[in-house]
């Protein structure tokens, strides 16, 4: 369907320059993407290795920690990534 953004209340047909920028926001959201999920895989697999160490509650907790502040940090990514793509899209909605 041709117009769609007429058709949504707030949203409005954008220039060629906010198209490229908002794909370039979207490109670097798919990198940082990847980024976390690494941190991810990294923290899985330290979980499973943390099961036969000996210095199991300081290393534990150090580990809890890492994966708290990976999830914080993709969280606030993830609000920055919108927060661009609003500036570039310029919503009238809240």
């Amino acid at each position: 369907m041709e117009n769609q953004a007429k058709l949504i209340k707030g949203y409005r047909d954008l220039t060629e320059q906010e198209i490229d920028l908002m794909n370039r926001i979207k490109e670097q959201g798919e990198k940082l993407g990847e980024l976390v999920a690494e941190l991810q895989a990294s923290h899985k697999a330290e979980a499973e290795a943390l099961q036969v160490t000996p210095d199991f509650s300081d290393v534990m907790q150090g580990h809890i920690d890492a994966r708290r502040w990976t999830s914080i940090g993709q969280t606030h990514l993830q609000q920055g990534l919108m927060a661009l793509v609003r500036a570039v899209g310029r919503p009238t909605n809240f």
